[in-house]
């Protein structure tokens, strides 16, 4: 090896350990800001260009949330504003009906927001129950309510993933295609 290659090497060699030596200090920041990231669903919620709607009012003699010991219960919810309309799988589409599974899934952030004042005190998703306008040869009822579990996996990590339940119903409240109630595990 002449002299000229070997300076090249060390030089190499040095620039590689201090770029090292940088990435293995800024690692455990990087870390961290995405740990702290994750542990905000607000956070989480912007980066997705995501934006909670504001809650809607109950539309009878019942409220949007009931909160017991450490749990929320919230009552079934449509899409916060106009609820799509139709049944699935006869007029509405899996995607069409995915894509308002998930936007009924904001409504009900929205309305646990209200209730708790920061997402941040969710401890857990426990349940989500869906149930969809469907046609009677209809069957693919999770597909749609994958809508709504695939955005509080992708606000809340790990504590997102919950226990479901779906049916498929003749008929909803307005004629809306999807309706979804969930149970929450918060802290104080």
């Amino acid at each position: 090896m002449t002299l000229k290659c070997l300076v090249v090497t060390v030089a190499t060699l040095s620039a590689s350990i201090a770029t090292s030596a940088a990435a293995q200090v800024a690692a455990p920041a990087v870390a961290q800001a995405v740990a702290q990231a994750g542990d905000n669903p607000e956070v989480q919620l912007r980066a997705l260009g995501l934006t909670l709607p504001k809650a809607n009012v109950p539309a009878g003699n019942y409220v949007s949330a009931v909160r017991t010991g450490n749990l929320v219960f919230l009552a079934t919810h449509g899409e916060c504003g106009t609820s799509m309309k139709g049944k699935v799988g006869a007029g509405v589409t899996v995607d069409s009906a995915y894509a308002s599974a998930r936007r009924v899934g904001l409504c009900l952030l929205g309305t646990l927001k209200a209730e708790l004042g920061d997402l941040k005190r969710v401890v857990r998703i426990v349940r989500v129950t869906g149930m969809v306008n469907a046609a009677p040869d209809f069957t693919d009822l999770p597909t749609v309510i994958n809508g709504c579990s695939d955005l509080l996996v992708a606000v809340f990590g790990e504590k997102g993933k919950h226990t479901r339940g779906v049916i498929g119903v003749a008929s909803m409240a307005d004629g809306r295609s999807v309706g979804i109630e969930m149970v929450v595990e918060v802290r104080n």
